[in-house]
């Protein structure tokens, strides 16, 4: 079953990690970075308004498919699902929300063109750029979804999609590239929890 999730997660990452590591060889540092996208929004407003469209919905998008399926297992009164779904939701919650937010407020970095100097312990949104909450929160509603059906053509799909959502936080000047990666990295960690805790003798059994 390990073997099973990290071919997976390979999988899932590389899309998004290959357009990062593009980005780093092909423009340069993060601040290049930020006023070669800054320039390029400027030019291509019809772009500029898709990648809006996809970092605006795709959390949204999750929303919907997670909350038919608590409706599906409840209405079915599926033990196991409704136990596996209330276990992501728990884990989503205190990483992509709590945790995230903590970060960022700790952290303090500038969004790009915000600034040079972080500013630790700050309420200021402009300097909440580390790690990136789209990012956390779309792979982490994702990779679990990729773990638990572990059909290949869903997690290419999944892939793709989450490339193209880390992307879009870059190119709309809302994350540095970096931000996006500490953000997956955060993700991926509720994938591989939420599975590991799942498939615990502690947990299982229990009615959710």
């Amino acid at each position: 079953m390990r073997n099973d999730l990290l071919k997976h997660w390979c999988i899932f990452s590389s899309p998004l990690l290959l357009m990062l590591l593009a980005l780093w060889i092909g423009i340069g540092p993060e601040a290049n970075i930020a006023v070669f996208f800054h320039d390029h929004r400027a030019t291509h407003p019809l772009l500029k308004g898709i990648l809006t469209f996809v970092t605006d919905w795709s959390n949204p998008a999750f929303y919907v498919l997670y909350a038919g399926m608590l409706m599906r297992a409840f209405r079915s009164n599926n033990t196991e699902k409704k136990r596996y779904l209330c276990i992501l939701f728990s884990v989503q919650f205190v990483v992509s929300a709590l945790c995230v937010h903590f970060i960022k407020f700790t952290v303090g970095r500038p969004r790009p063109g915000q600034g040079t100097y972080f500013e630790p312990m700050t309420a200021r949104g402009s300097y909440h750029s580390l790690p990136s909450g789209h990012t956390s929160e779309i792979t982490g509603w994702a990779l679990p979804l990729a773990f638990r059906q572990k059909r290949h053509w869903l997690t290419c799909f999944l892939a793709l999609f989450i490339g193209l959502v880390g992307f879009s936080r870059v190119y709309l000047g809302w994350h540095h590239p970096s931000d996006v990666f500490f953000g997956w990295l955060l993700g991926s960690f509720v994938g591989f929890a939420t599975s590991v805790i799942t498939a615990s003798s502690l947990f299982k059994g229990k009615a959710a």
